[in-house]
Parts: structure tokens; C-alpha cells; sequence
């Protein structure tokens, strides 16, 4: 393994990266740091999140920049204000020892005059999310005519949070001769379109494989029915002592939901999502980086820049849509490393999703059952044992109190102030767990692999079995039926805003959803169904009438899934079916 200074670091910069510890490069580093200093080509990393990639470019950036000169030379762009102030504050660690280089973060949610003060004074790194840079680049205070080193970081989730035109008018600012380094952790169709639009003759250099999870991450899933999710979240937080995780949701109300419910059931946790303001985002990041909060519930998108090493447990409530967001999520623990694990709890309509994420990133999911209350209970008292054995007791400051609580509880065999130390830590989880309900296993379900064998006149018998098992619930769930599907545009983000917008009452939590041609099939739980069937009725969706109605295992759904009849005549007399 070569040094840093074998690598081409000079003596300014590794005295500062000795300072804060860093003794050897990381893989990544390895690679690219000499491609930035001595190559002439553009540069693609692809490494995941925790491998060191700041310090890759940020260090070579560094050195290459020109202290005599007050004016802009590299930018780097980032997708949220988070990950651009963490890069600003490595950047700025790097480069302790090198006299008069200014870095600037440039984000918006910040007071704008002050950034343009200190553009006026003249910097030479501006490190910048797109939206605030274009718009100091048209009030003509930011000028980039001298920039010759562009990063884009992260540039996969600046494409997913929709920074594409924005990237396209930044880069029209910014000579042709330039250097354009892009990193990212997958590397999905539309950040190749980026390296073949934007780049000259990229090399690529990849820590691992392509879209691959970190070797040091352990990637586990329950299988539960939809009701049952949060009951296995709590099982499966109660079953791990001291841990320290992101639980990830797809939505800003269901992040915010989650949280609550964990509050209110006692455990220490909070929600990081964009409807939050940017001091209370920055507060309970803050918690969570210095552990005083051990569990954050965030979205994908809130959690950017959010830089941590040590988490535990990564745990998806439900699997993304997009690989590369899988990724991006388990990429997260295991850093720096160590060892971590990436749970998720699914219901069983998700199976296929998760074979497709295994065959992705190269790694097997293992399979495991919700813990029982006794074996969480058992694990519990334990870890407290341990933590007894292991307290650091300083003789000095008990004794002056030891012999008056000694008295006051002399009357206690050790047996019995045993049970009361560990009830006092337990009352909680004992009480909880007394009548704990129960969270039924669920079989996995033969792949369709094991059906080719099938014969003749079986053929389609087989496929009539799944058409109706298509549209029967879940135990505890009812199926319902609405009459768009995805030829008409629909898809199950335009269901869950549907359901945002129109059901009154408390959210509903929505399971399996099936989306055909022409209609959608989803389950709620029975106790919501029926108001769910009556808010849909009478709605619309792109003009659209809308209905809806409590699916029939025996009733054949076809074409555009009405019955066609009675959809044509709710068309014409709405009133009708609006009871």
C-alpha cells in the first residue's frame, strides 16, 4: 500500500490528515488522488458512501489550487445544504496548513447577503448546491471564468432530486478546458449520460463492484404482513441493545408517523424529513451525530450529508423503488471499516423486489423471524449484566454516599434488589411484553422457476389461480380496487398522494399494491376500507372519474378493470354510485 506522500500529497496537506488521523489511503483514494494530480483525463469514481471520496478529490483540489489568486478555481457541487457544509468543513480541515485559501459553502436556507460578502472578498473553492449557485451566478456576483477543477458529488442523487438542467446552465459558466471529477456510489444510465455529455475521455475508477453493497455489511429481512410492520420494528429495535440507526421511510408523513409512534412508546428517537425547518433539521442532526439520539427516522433525501461512522443498523421500513436508493441506504453502516447491518422488513409481495436488489448488488439477503418476546427479554437482561460488569465505579465519589443507601436498603436480600435494579430497567418492556401481540410467520412462496414444469392442461389453471390470488388480501387487510392503471399514467406514488388528498381521518396504511394496464389493486387494513372505497369515489385523477370499490376474489377485472358497464355509467351519473 502507498503513502500519501508516495501518492503525491505534499507536506502541508498530510500534516493536517495526520492531525485528524488518517494514517494509510483508503482504496479509492489510492486511485484517484494520482489521477488528479499528474493525469490530464477526466476522472469517474465510483465508490460507496464512507470510503473516504472527500478526501480523494478534496485533497488533490487543495493542492492544486492557486493562493495568490482571490478567485474562484474549483467548484464542487452537491445535492443538499447537509453533504455541501460537511464538504466545506473537511476542506477546511485538509487545508489547516495552507495559508490564504478561502473555502466558501454556498447553499440556500442561508442568508444570501452574507455569501455575496464573501464572494466580494474572494475565494478560491466554492463547494455549492445548484439552486443557490445559479442564483448568485445571475445576480452576477459569482463568476467562473477561472475555474479549472468541477466535482460533482454525488451525482447520482442529483440526478433523482431533479438537478439536470441545473447542472447544464452551471457547466455553461465554466471554461471548456476545464477538469470535471464525478463521484458517485452507483452508477445508474443517466450518470453515464453525464460522463459522455460533460466529460473528456473519463477514466473510471471503481472501489468495488458497479452498484455493488460494502463487503462489510450484513443484509438481513423479516417477512411480516403489512399490519405488522411497526410491531417488528419495535421487536427488532428492542432486540438490539445500544443500537445506534437511521430508519429510512419513503415518505415525509410516514417518517414523521413512525417517529411519533416510537416516542410515544417510550424509545428515544426523532424524525429528519424537508418539512421540518432548517434549525430544527440542523438540531436534531446534531443529537444524532453526538449520540445523544440513538435512533433517527429520516427520508432518503433529508439524510444526505448526514456523516456518521458508526452506525449499527441501517433499517429500510419497506424497500425503495430504486436500487441505487438501497445502496446509497446500507452504504451507511459499515464505514470506516467496521462491520454493519442493513435490515429490512417487507411484506411478502415484496419478494421479488428484494430478489432483484441481491442480484444488483452482488450479496444474499438472510432471512430471520421477528423476535419473540422472551428471546428480546432474555437478550435485554444481559446486555444489562454486562453493562454492571463493565460500569467504571469511582470509589472515591460512592463512598461518601454508599453507607446511607446501603442502610436504607439493608433490609433487601441481593436477591431481591437484583430484581428491583432490573425491573427498574425493564418495567417498560415487561409490561409491553406481557400480552405482546402476535406477529404471524409468513412461508415463502414458491418462485415462478419451480411452475415451468407444469404441463399441458395445468398451463392455465395455474395462471387463473394467480389472477385470483392477485385479488385477495392479505390476512387482516382488504383489497380494493380502483379503475387507473399504468397506461393511465398511474403508479404507486400517485396512489399514496391520492389517498393523502382524499381520505379524511387518520393515515392509512397502505400494503401490497398490484398496478395492471388499466387498473390498480392495493390493500388497507379492513378497519379502512370502506372509508377509503368512499373518498375515492367521485374523485379524480387527470381528469379522470374515479371508482373504486372493495375487490371480489371471483370477479373477473379486465380492460380498464371497471366492470366497464358500471364505469361507463358512473362517468355519466356520478351521483349514483356516490353513496
Amino acid at each position: 500500500m502507498a503513502s500519501f506522500e508516495e501518492l503525491g500529497v505534499n507536506e502541508n496537506l498530510r500534516k493536517a490528515i495526520e492531525e485528524m488521523g488518517f494514517e494509510n489511503p483508503m482504496p479509492v483514494q489510492e486511485k484517484v488522488i494520482p489521477a488528479l494530480l499528474t493525469g490530464d483525463n477526466d476522472v469517474v469514481g465510483l465508490a460507496q458512501t464512507g470510503t473516504g471520496k472527500t478526501a480523494a478529490f478534496g485533497l488533490p483540489v487543495i493542492q492544486r489550487i492557486d493562493t495568490s489568486r482571490r478567485v474562484p478555481q474549483a467548484l464542487i457541487l452537491a445535492p443538499t445544504r447537509e453533504l455541501c457544509l460537511q464538504i466545506a468543513g473537511d476542506l477546511a480541515d485538509f487545508s489547516k496548513y495552507v495559508p490564504d485559501l478561502e473555502v466558501l459553502p454556498v447553499y440556500g436556507g442561508s442568508s444570501i447577503e452574507s455569501q455575496i460578502r464573501q464572494l466580494k472578498k474572494g475565494v478560491q473553492i466554492i463547494v455549492a448546491t445548484p439552486g443557490r449557485l445559479i442564483d448568485l451566478i445571475n445576480r452576477g456576483v459569482v463568476k467562473l471564468g477561472d475555474v479549472h477543477t468541477v466535482v460533482l458529488d454525488e451525482a447520482d442523487e442529483m440526478l433523482n432530486m431533479g438537478f439536470v438542467d441545473s447542472i447544464n446552465e452551471i457547466l455553461r459558466h465554466v471554461p471548456e478546458d476545464r477538469k470535471t471529477l464525478m463521484f458517485s456510489a452507483t452508477m445508474p444510465a443517466e450518470v453515464a449520460k453525464i460522463a459522455k455529455n460533460y466529460m473528456h475521455n473519463p477514466e473510471e475508477y471503481v472501489v468495488g463492484n458497479r452498484n455493488q453493497g460494502s463487503d462489510n455489511v450484513k443484509h438481513i429481512y423479516y417477512m411480516v404482513h403489512a399490519k405488522d410492520k411497526y410491531l417488528a420494528l419495535k421487536r427488532i429495535v428492542d432486540n438490539t441493545p445500544n443500537i445506534y440507526a437511521i430508519i429510512f421511510c419513503r415518505t415525509r408523513r410516514d417518517t414523521q408517523e413512525i417517529a411519533d409512534h416510537l416516542i410515544a412508546d417510550g424509545y428515544n428517537a426523532e424524525a429528519l424529513h424537508g418539512d421540518l425547518s432548517q434549525a430544527q433539521r440542523d438540531l436534531v442532526m446534531k443529537k444524532f451525530r453526538d449520540r445523544v439520539l440513538p435512533i433517527l427516522v429520516a427520508t432518503d433525501v433529508a439524510a444526505r450529508g448526514l456523516d456518521v461512522d458508526d452506525l449499527t443498523h441501517v433499517i429500510n421500513f419497506g424497500l425503495p423503488e430504486d436500487t441505487s436508493i438501497y445502496t446509497h441506504r446500507s452504504g451507511r453502516t459499515g464505514r470506516a471499516g467496521k462491520t454493519g447491518v442493513s435490515i429490512a422488513i417487507i411484506h411478502s409481495r415484496e419478494q421479488g423486489r428484494l430478489r432483484e436488489i441481491e442480484r444488483i448488488i452482488g450479496k444474499k439477503f438472510e432471512r430471520k423471524d421477528v423476535p419473540t418476546p422472551e428471546h428480546i427479554i432474555e437478550k435485554q437482561l444481559y446486555s444489562l449484566a454486562d453493562r454492571l460488569e463493565k460500569v467504571e465505579v469511582h470509589d472515591d465519589e460512592i463512598d461518601k454516599y454508599f453507607h446511607g443507601v446501603s442502610r436504607k436498603l439493608s433490609w433487601l436480600s441481593a436477591d431481591d434488589l437484583l430484581k428491583r435494579v432490573l425491573s427498574l430497567e425493564f418495567n417498560r418492556l415487561l409490561a409491553y411484553y406481557a400480552d405482546a401481540p402476535k406477529i404471524d410467520f409468513i412461508d415463502e412462496k414458491p418462485s415462478k422457476s419451480k411452475d415451468k414444469g407444469d404441463k399441458g392442461g395445468k398451463k392455465g389453471k395455474r395462471f387463473e389461480d394467480t389472477d385470483k390470488d392477485r385479488r385477495t388480501a392479505e390476512p387482516g387487510m382488504s383489497r380494493i380496487y380502483v379503475n387507473v392503471g399504468k397506461n393511465d399514467g398511474f403508479f404507486a406514488g400517485n396512489l399514496i398522494e391520492l389517498l393523502n388528498k382524499n381520505v379524511p381521518g387518520k393515515r392509512v396504511d397502505v400494503g401490497r399494491i398490484d398496478l395492471l394496464p388499466g387498473y390498480t389493486l392495493f390493500d388497507v387494513p379492513d378497519a379502512d376500507a370502506r372509508r377509503v372505497v368512499q373518498a375515492l369515489k367521485g374523485s379524480n385523477f387527470f381528469d379522470k372519474h374515479l371508482f373504486s370499490e372493495i375487490a371480489d376474489p371471483d370477479k373477473d377485472y379486465k380492460g380498464d378493470g371497471s366492470p366497464a358497464r358500471r364505469t361507463r355509467e358512473a362517468r355519466k351519473s356520478p351521483r349514483k354510485f356516490r353513496r
